[in-house]
């Protein structure tokens, strides 16, 4: 990680992004980054079983780097434990105007407005029908910005990728492509996810399908959301993708440009929206929390607030790639220290009376307000931290030490 922040940092910041990204895909095509020591090797805390599939450890890469499944294999060298590529629509699509990739340096954020530019799901299944497989591979698909019939857009990219992926991503939350948020309505959020479970019997069958939300969702979306989900029975959720929105508290005067702001600011906003799912689905669905991940800290606070698996993206920008060996290291003494024997262990311990399991008191800030503990007055040190328009979060320190409850059925 040194040597990115001391060599490369300071070139790339005076190259324009998306120019930056292309050599970072090439380097990698090329062997010529570094891999981290130990990136490969096992470690039994941070193994994990989530919707049938065992995953090496609980740290991946969202979907949005390696758009056209170019390096999959190279970033789970990397020490990813699963990697996601696309977003893929059925047909090539340029995408948005360029520039649409701007770092805010001062927040250690970006903004993207890109538009879903890919090779098309042809190409990408070709390449993936190549690729060596091993590791957790997701398919994130997207549909194409004129597609006169969206359900069917989604319904073809799971028939072109669905044979070759561990898992299938329904993305209707980038904020990128006219009118695809509105399929998070209840209505055609329900017809959409019906169709595209109708197409992966039929071409993939057994593979699970997630569905990835906004941030900037109302309560009513949310519950709607939920309902649809735990209806059909949707294998699980990623929360969440960018945000429209501009928090409070951004330095950088790039901020005002349009696109979907994703980094540190992404944060909050997103546990709390991540928290808010593992209620309204009462655990009962596996989430991929998302959004603002930097750290082991930012990891382990995700999974307290219900996270099975978490994944990261634009820190890679300003930490390198050899960022997710840090991340592992960093999640592993956190759980140790905390008692838990596993990530499965930890997952959605800020709501005990949901998940049955239990962090060190100081840990547990619920989404929703301190825990019933606290409130009975046995710790009143909590200083949770509040951001506008959202609850508590979970902020972890690596120094409390918590019972080693054990798991409940």
């Amino acid at each position: 990680m040194g040597w990115y922040k001391t060599f490369v940092l300071p070139v790339v910041r005076w190259i324009d992004p998306e120019c930056a990204h292309g050599m970072a895909l090439w380097a990698l095509k090329h062997n010529l980054v570094p891999k981290p020591d130990g990136a490969r090797d096992a470690t039994p805390v941070l193994e994990c079983e989530v919707f049938g599939r065992k995953f090496a450890n609980p740290i991946g890469l969202a979907a949005g780097f390696d758009k056209n499944a170019e390096v999959p294999n190279a970033m789970l060298d990397q020490g990813f434990g699963f990697v996601e590529i696309g977003s893929v629509t059925p047909e090539p699509q340029s995408g948005n105007r360029k520039p649409r990739l701007i770092r805010l340096y001062s927040d250690r954020a970006v903004i993207n407005r890109m538009g879903f530019n890919n090779d098309g799901s042809a190409v990408v299944a070709t390449r993936l029908r190549k690729r060596a497989r091993r590791g957790i591979l997701g398919a994130n698909l997207g549909k194409n910005k004129y597609a006169a019939d969206a359900v069917d857009d989604y319904a073809r990219g799971v028939r072109a990728l669905g044979r070759y992926a561990d898992y299938l991503v329904v993305n209707v939350s980038s904020p990128n492509t006219p009118g695809l948020r509105a399929l998070q309505g209840r209505e055609p959020l329900a017809a959409l996810l019906s169709a595209v479970l109708v197409a992966r019997d039929e071409a993939a069958p057994g593979v699970p399908v997630l569905l990835k939300v906004a941030p900037d969702l109302t309560e009513d979306d949310k519950a709607d959301i939920a309902a649809v989900v735990l209806d059909l029975k949707i294998d699980g959720m990623i929360v969440s993708n960018t945000t429209i929105d501009r928090p409070v508290g951004l330095n950088s005067y790039e901020q005002g440009e349009a696109g979907g702001l994703s980094g540190p600011p992404l944060m909050a906003p997103s546990t709390k929206v991540l928290a808010d799912f593992y209620l309204l689905t009462k655990g009962q669905v596996p989430l991929i929390g998302v959004g603002g991940v930097t750290s082991g800290k930012d990891a382990y606070e995700k999974i307290l607030n219900g996270a099975s698996l978490v994944q990261l993206y634009s820190a890679l920008v300003y930490h390198g790639p050899g960022l997710a060996q840090e991340i592992k290291e960093d999640l592993e003494k956190r759980l140790r220290q905390d008692g838990f024997a596993s990530v499965g262990d930890a997952v959605g311990a800020a709501f005990p009376e949901i998940s049955g399991k239990h962090a060190a008191i100081d840990e547990v800030v619920k989404a929703t307000g301190i825990s019933s503990d606290i409130e009975a007055g046995q710790n009143t040190d909590v200083t949770p931290d509040i951001t506008p328009d959202a609850s508590p979060v979970v902020k972890p320190d690596v120094g409390e030490k918590a019972p080693n409850t054990p798991k409940q059925d």
